[in-house]
């Protein structure tokens, strides 16, 4: 009943994660990228990915794939993909309003021994509590006798041209053993790096969900080293490189923790033990720590200025960098809008500089307008705030040069030489 090779394959939402599986699936399956953005659909069908995660020469070689933004066209299709967001929202809670409205649009169009994949971050018990119902309830079937599910969470990194979708190993899970074997010969017959078949759905999801709280908490940790040390007058990448120097040390560095992932995931899992009622104190702490770092970087600008009499109030600022990360255009949840806040409320001109960024969803998502280019000899502080390879080629000199002959340059990101800097973190 489940074979491979009767795989019609279809991938819901076109972003960062379902492009690059839809690519790779579309190499040896009929598969159907879809997405409700036909505006992406149409760039996809021209040949170019505003998300540069996949490069054209790769979009050619899927060709048994094929984008779509209508679902008449997916309706012959047998396993469905879903890799929508699964955002917070701006009271950090989950926001499962792209999975609900995935499970709907999916439940106008199951047929019977279809099978479900999930991709999306949730938390243990999302996908059977929240999705199946309103699948069943649209379509009329029962779930696992007339629809099955499987769970198999992406790990994709924004950017990473090294860690791509097929070298990553990958968790998988189904809603009965069978499914469960199905979902898992579906991934091995794209992934290189090999599969984990988790126990159950619930099991992966709890995987997923705790990779990002781990990082998170160890990025918090090293955050609130960094404010110690700082307050001590120790140099802190000193610090880790010599802690560095014993085998077990982990490399983490202080910064802002944006993206879809990382400062988002830990408040699903803490969503779901408030619900069952456990309150989770590490988690959130750590939560608070790096949602608390874009302030503190403004802070300590905000003091180095106020040593050199420069004046806060009707200074200009150059923020360089505005994506959650470097060498990629997202972005989503970057908490360099942070820095710019703090900024704005002490009424100092702030100019936002990033050759990454699509401006037009600049001004969409944050209501900032990004500059082409920066002006020469105007700025009180220039911050180096995401380590682009373009910032890092141009060197402190020619960054300095943006700046007024008495400027402050502060590095958030640990990418320029320590003896050239007048602060960092």
């Amino acid at each position: 009943m489940f074979e491979l090779a009767n795989a019609r394959i279809a991938i819901i939402g076109l972003g960062y994660v379902g492009l690059p599986l839809a690519v790779e699936f579309g190499k040896k399956f009929n598969c159907v990228g879809f997405d409700i953005n036909s505006d992406r659909v149409a760039e996809l069908k021209s040949g170019k990915d505003s998300t540069l995660e996949v490069e054209p020469e790769l979009l050619k070689q899927a060709d048994k794939l094929s984008y779509s933004d209508n679902t008449d066209e997916i309706k012959d299709c047998n396993v469905f993909i879903v890799t929508v967001p699964t955002p917070i929202d701006q009271h950090r809670r989950p926001d499962l309003s792209p999975l609900e409205g995935a499970s709907r649009m999916l439940g106008g169009i199951l047929k019977k021994n279809d099978v479900v994949i999930f991709e999306s971050t949730v938390y243990p018990g999302a996908s059977e509590e929240v999705c199946v119902p309103i699948m069943e309830e649209i379509s009329g079937l029962t779930y696992n006798r007339d629809f099955f599910l499987g769970y198999s969470p992406e790990r994709i990194n924004p950017g990473d041209k090294e860690h791509r979708v097929t070298t990553i190993k990958k968790v998988t899970a189904g809603s009965n053993a069978q499914i469960a074997d199905f979902v898992d010969e579906i991934y091995q017959s794209i992934i290189t790096a090999g599969t984990h078949k988790a126990s159950s759905i619930r099991v992966a999801e709890a995987a997923k969900v705790i990779e990002n709280t781990q990082r998170d908490l160890n990025i918090a940790l090293i955050n609130e080293l960094a404010l110690i040390f700082n307050k001590l007058g120790i140099d802190t990448e000193e610090v880790l490189e010599a802690a560095g120097t014993k085998w077990n040390f982990l490399p983490f560095r202080p910064g802002l923790v944006g993206g879809h992932c990382i400062s988002v995931d830990p408040y699903y899992l803490t969503h779901k033990a408030q619900e069952i009622g456990y309150n989770p104190e590490i988690i959130l702490a750590g939560r608070r720590i790096n949602d608390s770092m874009g302030a503190y970087v403004a802070e300590s600008i905000v003091k180095l200025m106020t040593q050199r009499r420069i004046h806060v109030v009707d200074s200009r600022i150059l923020i360089m960098g505005l994506t959650f990360k470097e060498n990629c255009p997202d972005l989503r949840n970057t908490r360099v809008v942070d820095i710019i806040s703090e900024f704005e409320a002490y009424h100092a001109n702030v100019d936002v500089y990033d050759p990454w960024v699509d401006a037009a969803e600049a001004k969409h998502e944050y209501g900032l307008d990004v500059i082409p280019e920066p002006k020469a000899g105007i700025y009180d502080a220039i911050i180096l705030a995401v380590g682009h390879h373009q910032f890092v080629e141009m060197g402190v000199d020619k960054i300095r040069r943006f700046g007024k002959a008495d400027n402050v340059l502060y590095d958030v990101k640990y990418a320029l030489p320590k003896d050239q800097v007048d602060g960092r973190l």
